[in-house]
């Protein structure tokens, strides 16, 4: 599903708005027993949307951008059942160090980030050399913040330790 959001949506409002768009695409009926979890994460810098590189120009060029400067990572989660929806959103900002034109390119070439938002995973390589800390959740820049998941199910009555 391409990122369509309205222009006049405020950043912050994104990923939500994504996640209930995707709820809302879902061809299924829904059981009185099953819930829909839809999640949708992007990467802001300087008041914009930073979304997924189309190429590996767009990817080293995410990075460049991204490269000694403080984004933030916002993740929406929407959770559907037959009766009603809930959705929110978590905010982490992600602070990288100043990264060399070969670590980004080798970080490129290498993993091939074109399906991550900002063009890069935590959890890789340029994760682990490049970013000199967050302000937030982990698994929200991951693109799931887990820990805000399992409060939202706790809500609907789904127990999340048994």
């Amino acid at each position: 599903m391409p990122e369509v959001y309205p222009d006049t949506l405020p950043v912050e409002q994104v990923p939500e708005y994504l996640a209930r768009l995707k709820a809302s695409a879902f061809n299924g009926d829904l059981q009185e027993d099953e819930l829909l979890i839809t999640a949708d994460t992007i990467v802001s810098i300087h008041g914009k949307v930073v979304g997924k590189p189309h190429d590996r120009q767009q990817a080293v060029a995410m990075l460049r951008e991204l490269s000694g400067n403080k984004h933030t990572v916002i993740s929406g989660l929407c959770l559907t059942t037959v009766r009603e929806q809930k959705s929110c959103s978590v905010c982490t900002d992600v602070f990288f160090r100043e990264l060399t034109e070969k670590e980004i390119v080798y970080y490129v070439d290498r993993y091939k980030p074109f399906d991550k938002a900002g063009a890069y995973g935590i959890q890789e390589w340029i994760g682990y050399v490049g970013i000199e800390r967050i302000d937030g959740s982990f698994y929200n820049v991951m693109g799931l913040p887990v820990q805000i998941l399992c409060r939202q199910l706790k809500e609907f009555g789904v127990e999340v330790c048994k």
